[in-house]
């Protein structure tokens, strides 16, 4: 605890008097170092948090933690597959679909489209993802279907146009396989934020797309939902040895794996490198500390003379250290939780400014810039800026503490 003399001479010395100009300037740029350190750290790991936290969650809600995917694309007994499934302790969730990669024209415009047969639960699930049209009246034997919106885009297509699917494996004919091209309506169209999703996504009932593909009564896979997506593969063993010969179970650690590894690899890069911004700031806080222990050394000669011990010499250059960083470290969150605010409107001002795409869902797969603050980073980046500060501060609070008073007086 600081005496009362102590908190005085603490207040004056976080105010340089006259002639102290440029240690004025060095503290507030130490100031200023911390303040733009702590904001760069919780903006970029809210950022990557949020990115990575999107991804999985949109992804998730259309892939599921696991897919039982049947040999050659077909599971004949998918109702008992999904029956197993559902049997499983740990299962929350097992629903069958069909995807296969086709062909889409429209308009004279050819596309590579994915195909994905849902089950009507699904299907009116995305309702509050149409951009325009009607998701109800997507039904089996409607020849209706949704589509994503940058597909849509891509084909110049729009509710009420037709699009033709074409299917390779078609009918035999003496010349060979012709290929079945099927006309189908756009009744909706959806954006569900990913983009690889949204430029390829024709989504119609599992029957339409039975019939589409010439599957019978057959699905390609059955999506499954657990209790605990960071267990699937525990959870999902027992399932595993019962379509084993039939089907093979993959979880989203094997589907998406190697894209959620990368973002956390660059979670761990960012936060050290940018961490670097704040030891800089603490080399500030240190150089401008030693410079005010030696502007103040006859006025710390003369308290240690009044009896000023060496205790609270070192609590005073504490103090003026730890409130540089406590104030940095408090503006530096204020300035992050702005920009985290109206962190889409910076990036189209600046893309305004520049000329660039700094944000093209193409490369990012999310259409937005997203953003998840974790309270533990936020903590943790605190606590690593205030053991930086203190370390800076304590050496020259250590010199200020070690002044003779009989030597920087002896000749005054």
């Amino acid at each position: 605890m600081l005496t009362r003399y102590e908190r005085t001479v603490a207040r004056r010395y976080l105010l340089p008097g006259k002639g102290e100009g440029i240690i004025a300037v060095v503290a507030g740029f130490s100031l200023l170092g911390v303040t733009i350190g702590v904001a760069a750290l919780v903006i970029v790991m809210s950022v990557m948090n949020g990115f990575a936290a999107e991804l999985f969650d949109k992804t998730i809600s259309l892939t599921g933690h696991a897919v039982v995917q049947g040999y050659g694309g077909r599971i004949p007994d998918w109702r008992q597959v999904v029956a197993d499934a559902r049997a499983t302790a740990g299962v929350t969730a097992a629903t069958p679909l069909i995807e296969q990669p086709l062909m889409g024209s429209a308009a004279g415009r050819v596309e590579g489209v994915l195909v994905r047969g849902m089950p009507m639960p699904d299907i009116a699930a995305l309702t509050d993802k149409v951009v325009i049209g009607d998701m109800r009246e997507v039904k089996p034997g409607s020849g209706n279907v949704a589509i994503g919106a940058r597909l849509a885009e891509a084909m110049g297509v729009t509710v009420g146009d037709q699009i033709s699917l074409i299917n390779p494996a078609g009918q035999s004919s003496p010349f060979g396989t012709v290929p079945r091209i099927v006309p189908y309506t756009v009744a909706a169209v959806f954006e569900v934020g990913i983009y690889e999703y949204d430029n390829t996504f024709v989504v119609m009932p599992i029957p339409d797309a039975q019939t589409l593909l010439l599957l019978g009564d057959a699905v390609g896979i059955v999506k499954v939902q657990t209790t605990d997506p960071d267990r699937v593969g525990e959870i999902l063993a027992p399932l595993a040895v019962k379509v084993r010969g039939r089907a093979v179970v993959q979880d989203w650690r094997q589907l998406n794996g190697a894209l959620f590894q990368t973002i956390q690899v660059e979670r761990v890069t960012m936060f050290i490198i940018l961490s670097i911004m704040v030891v800089v700031a603490a080399f500030n806080l240190l150089s401008s500390l030693i410079m005010l222990v030696l502007a103040k050394t006859r006025d710390i000669a003369i308290l240690r003379t009044m009896g000023a011990t060496r205790g609270g010499m070192v609590r005073i250059f504490l103090s003026v250290g730890l409130s540089i960083g406590i104030l940095g470290t408090v503006a530096g969150l204020l300035l992050a939780g702005l920009a985290l605010r109206y962190r889409q409107v910076v990036v189209n001002v600046v893309q305004r400014i520049t000329g660039q795409n700094l944000w093209d869902p193409s490369i990012r797969f999310l259409t937005e810039l997203p953003s998840r603050t974790d309270p533990g980073e936020v903590l943790a980046v605190v606590a690593v800026t205030m053991a930086l500060v203190f370390l800076a501060t304590l050496y020259p609070a250590l010199r200020a503490a070690r002044t003779d008073p009989v030597q920087v007086l002896r000749y005054e």
